[in-house]
């Protein structure tokens, strides 16, 4: 498992397909400010959650120039089956691989109702505008987890 990413780390850049089948290329985003969160998998309660949280406060995260990539290992068309369901406005990549999970450290041992298991790792990374980490989250809640977001970043809730 990679080691945890923390603030003043250059992001690993990436290119993963989102859930239209096109390729989304971290580095091509340079000049913005974005969100990266890594979630276990589409249509799960705490994912769908999550997933719609973002979308509820998508406006005012891209008023302040951020945008946001959820990802999960799940395949293109399972993601645009859960946008479709949930109606989600936030990009969902996938990472089949768990590669780019695996070099964000996001994706390795963790707690599951006691047990040690290995798998992905609810984590947020915020990504600044030259591509370097300000913000490393992990072994997040999915229930409120953007609000926390919000105030860290110094952001409006509402």
């Amino acid at each position: 498992m990679a080691a945890r990413l923390s603030p003043g780390d250059t992001a690993p850049d990436f290119t993963l397909t989102d859930d239209h089948g096109e390729q989304v290329t971290l580095s091509d985003l340079r000049g913005r400010k974005v969100i990266v969160y890594f979630y276990p998998a589409a249509m799960t309660p705490g994912c769908t959650t999550q997933a719609c949280d973002f979308t509820d406060r998508i406006d005012v995260l891209q008023d302040q120039g951020y945008t946001v990539l959820g990802i999960s290992p799940d395949s293109p068309d399972k993601l645009a089956t859960f946008r479709e369901k949930e109606h989600l406005r936030i990009t969902l990549l996938s990472d089949p691989d768990r590669e780019v999970m695996t070099r964000y450290g996001a994706y390795g041992e963790k707690k599951l109702y006691g047990k040690t298991v290995t798998g992905v790792i609810r984590s947020t990374v915020v990504v600044d505008e030259q591509g370097e980490v300000t913000h490393a989250m992990y072994n997040v809640k999915a229930t409120g987890h953007v609000a926390k977001i919000q105030r860290d970043l110094g952001l409006q809730t509402a």
